[in-house]
């Protein structure tokens, strides 16, 4: 039971809801169009848990290779780092929660056609090269940018053609950039509280780039423009979000170090109950 609590540990569950998230925007926008189909939608939330935790081992194991990452860090325990998971371990769970997505993406050729391989290339090419190859995003400030793209524009457009058979329109496009920018903000508070750990390491991270007060203001205005890019599917939902997002930010504001730990996982929380309420409602 202790090795599978150490391996549950390196998927980090707080991040699932924002891969969730994505898929579940484009169900809701792709529910409300005739002839919406089920299948597809059930594929592509495997698809994006699969791909989210694909993404969390080969972080895991990259930064490891790289000596990126140091015992007693301030974020959640590695257990690659601690010693809890070997490297050839951690490397060969990459590769295979990598292919089980890969598999899972190309059932969805049936729907999509043969040009969804290309789709979901890069993907896997994303999925890697945000933590390894010659110049890795999250080193080099762009992860928030790549989690716009990875967990918001991506998913979003792609699942709501996929279940509802439509091209996307401008009101999917922007929803998909809401949840892109609430997404991000879960990167924010990650980088933020590792601040100190990246900088020593040499990973420039926008937190290391450009400074606290700077990621703060991010978080804020991420959370602003994703409620002003809702506006058009509900008035008053973007205004539910908001209220939560203020006083989230007000806890960005005050705390640092390991005490982010919960605040990371309420603000995937809050983006996914925030889609959550659009489906439903």
């Amino acid at each position: 039971m202790k090795k599978l609590s150490i391996w549950v540990e390196a998927m980090r569950l707080r991040t699932l809801p924002v891969s969730l998230a994505g898929v579940l925007a484009g169900v809701a926008a792709a529910w409300a169009v005739p002839g919406h189909r089920a299948l597809p939608a059930v594929l592509c939330f495997v698809f994006a848990l699969l791909a989210q935790i694909a993404s969390n081992f080969a972080n895991e194991y990259f930064d490891y290779k790289g000596g990126l990452d140091k015992a007693g860090r301030e974020g959640p325990r590695r257990g690659v780092t601690e010693g809890d998971i070997t490297p050839g371990a951690m490397y060969v769970a990459t590769l295979a929660a990598l292919a089980l997505a890969c598999a899972v993406g190309c059932s969805l050729i049936w729907w999509g056609g043969w040009w969804l391989v290309a789709v979901g290339a890069f993907i896997a090419l994303g999925v890697l090269a945000y933590s390894a190859g010659p110049w890795p995003l999250s080193h080099h400030g762009m992860g928030e940018v790549a989690v716009v793209f990875f967990f918001g524009l991506i998913p979003v457009n792609f699942t709501y053609w996929l279940v509802s058979g439509h091209r996307p329109g401008a009101a999917v496009m922007m929803l998909s950039l809401a949840v892109g920018l609430m997404g991000a903000n879960v990167l924010v508070v990650n980088n933020l509280r590792d601040r100190s750990d990246d900088a020593a390491v040499g990973k420039h991270t926008l937190a290391v780039l450009f400074g606290e007060p700077f990621m703060v203001w991010l978080y804020l205005l991420d959370g602003v423009a994703a409620a002003a890019l809702m506006w058009a599917w509900r008035p008053w939902w973007p205004l539910i979000y908001l209220v939560g997002h203020l006083v989230l930010t007000m806890r960005v504001w005050r705390i640092r170090g390991r005490r982010m730990n919960p605040l990371l996982g309420l603000t995937a929380v809050w983006m996914f109950a925030t889609v959550l309420l659009l489906a439903l409602v």
